[in-house]
């Protein structure tokens, strides 16, 4: 089982606590996107095994959404962080390149 732990609240949540919101740090494009953009940011997303940093909400705690970086291909969490950060923090990635080494945020969607 899937266990993060709240950056705001700081309780360890497993994920029946949590609701799941996609991946973390895109370009959101909504309704007033041209259509080839919305396609692209709806349907046509990379999913690479590895490193995902992710968006998830402590619905049945303090209500806030955060993110996680974690590995898809053994559920290892490097660690959460809040939503309003713009890039994982120093820490996370480095906790990332211990155990994966040559990766590097920079060209996260080529090496991940």
């Amino acid at each position: 089982m899937l266990t993060l732990q709240c950056p705001y609240c700081g309780v360890q949540c497993d994920e029946t606590e949590l609701t799941a919101g996609g991946e973390a740090h895109l370009t959101r494009h909504g309704p007033g996107s041209d259509a080839d953009t919305f396609e692209q940011y709806l349907f046509l997303r990379e999913n690479p095994r590895g490193v995902h940093f992710e968006r998830w909400r402590h619905s049945h705690g303090c209500g806030k959404w955060f993110h996680a970086a974690r590995s898809t291909t053994t559920l290892r969490v490097f660690g959460t962080y809040k939503a309003q950060t713009t890039e994982p923090p120093q820490q996370i990635r480095d906790a990332i390149s211990a155990v994966h080494p040559g990766w590097s945020w920079r060209n996260f969607g080529e090496t991940a």
